[in-house]
């Protein structure tokens, strides 16, 4: 379906991509380094399940009426930024605490994992990039359209998967060591909170 070469292209553009500062992969970071790098790993399951949402859209079309409808791309956004601004307010208001054992991370597992969808789904400008940045990579000499779609959108899902996990063990090593210092604690809740509201302000100001 697709020659190697635009295989290499397209791989090596979507890891520098998953590389580049922005809000998926800074989420992945402070939550990497408060939580654990377990928790840092489910939650970017989370995100790679938003981006076969999101691809979805694109294959489908729907992805296009983000692009054309102004209500949608707004009502999207918006929620995505008040439920930032609801992650960023518990994170302001979390204090220090013991590390969490493997048993009871592993029971609390589900919520940071839906807090990754969440992150990625109401996002329009993800789908909205894809919209525009997949079908580059597209010929119609190739076969089916939507399958083509589908195919790169699963290697810059496993790209990001592989880019965000190394993220989420470095991260997870470091906030390890800082966890142990209540102050340290207390810090890095702070330094998150103000990220999230920031990423939420970027996220309500976004226009298409």
């Amino acid at each position: 379906m697709f020659d190697l070469s635009t295989l290499a292209l397209f791989s090596s553009a979507s890891i520098l991509l998953a590389l580049a500062p922005g809000p998926d992969n800074i989420f992945v970071l402070t939550q990497s380094a408060i939580k654990g790098k377990l928790v840092g790993i489910v939650v970017t399951l989370g995100l790679c399940t938003g981006l076969i949402v999101h691809t979805s859209a694109v294959a489908l079309g729907v992805a296009a009426i983000f692009q054309a409808s102004a209500l949608a791309f707004n009502l999207l956004k918006f929620a995505g930024a008040a439920y930032l601004l609801y992650l960023a307010w518990g994170a302001f208001r979390a204090g220090a605490s013991t590390l969490p054992d493997e048993a009871s991370r592993e029971n609390g597992l589900g919520r940071f994992y839906l807090r990754g969808i969440i992150m990625n789904v109401t996002n329009p400008k993800v789908s909205i990039f894809f919209l525009a940045f997949l079908p580059q990579f597209t010929k119609p000499e190739n076969g089916n359209l939507p399958l083509q779609l589908v195919v790169l959108g699963g290697i810059f899902i496993l790209s990001t998967l592989l880019v965000f996990g190394a993220i989420s063990l470095l991260a997870g090593v470091l906030g390890q060591k800082l966890r142990r210092s209540e102050r340290a604690q207390k810090i890095l809740n702070k330094t998150a909170g103000v990220i999230l509201a920031g990423l939420a302000l970027k996220l309500a100001t976004a226009s298409r």
